[in-house]
């Protein structure tokens, strides 16, 4: 990284799409052309990613519907993993399961203890095509399955069950954000 540029000093900040938005539900499409338009996607979403404080996003929630998510999130030894996977399959998820805190950036300032896998692996390529392999555990590791599961059409909150579930999204319902959201609707 050091002779290269910082990931999203090129690109454009864009809008995160907010919990409501039919995007974030859907299951995003395989991208098929690797090209300058794809470059620029990818540094636009680093620039979002860190613009609003995140470890990762995924391109749905910036309302562009393929399978593409950029991330900068430390491990649980506070090694840094920083990377992008186009076209992302989470190959593996497996070990313990630990209930964490989890939000996202599609709803700021909502957290809440979501389980995940301890290890998980995703496969894919890189913005030019070749084959990429990301291996994480700790926090990484949520950061992984949390990002494919935005692939796949789904939110943290998916994971939650019983009063957790009901308190997260109680919360999303009064949030500021949400108000505006639906202000003009």
């Amino acid at each position: 990284m050091r002779n290269g540029t910082i990931p999203g000093s090129r690109g454009v900040v864009r809008p995160i799409r907010l919990l409501g938005d039919p995007g974030l539900g859907t299951p995003c499409e395989e991208v098929t052309v690797f090209d300058a338009a794809l470059s620029r996607l990818v540094e636009d979403m680093y620039a979002t990613m860190y613009a609003a404080h995140g470890v990762g996003l995924a391109a749905n929630q910036i309302g562009v519907p393929l399978r593409v998510f950029v991330y900068d999130c430390p491990d649980d030894e506070d090694h840094r993993h920083l990377g992008h996977v186009v076209n992302p399959r989470l190959v593996a998820a497996d070990g313990v399961t630990v209930r964490g805190a989890e939000g996202c950036l599609s709803l700021p300032g909502i957290e809440a203890g979501t389980p995940r896998y301890d290890r998980a692996v995703v496969e894919g390529v890189t913005v030019t095509g070749e084959p990429a392999r990301v291996e994480g555990t700790g926090f990484f590791a949520r950061c992984l399955q949390h990002e494919s599961d935005h692939l796949d059409g789904g939110l943290f909150t998916d994971r939650l069950t019983g009063l957790g579930r009901r308190r997260a999204l109680r919360a999303a319902r009064r949030a500021p954000w949400a108000r505006e959201n639906t202000a003009g609707a």
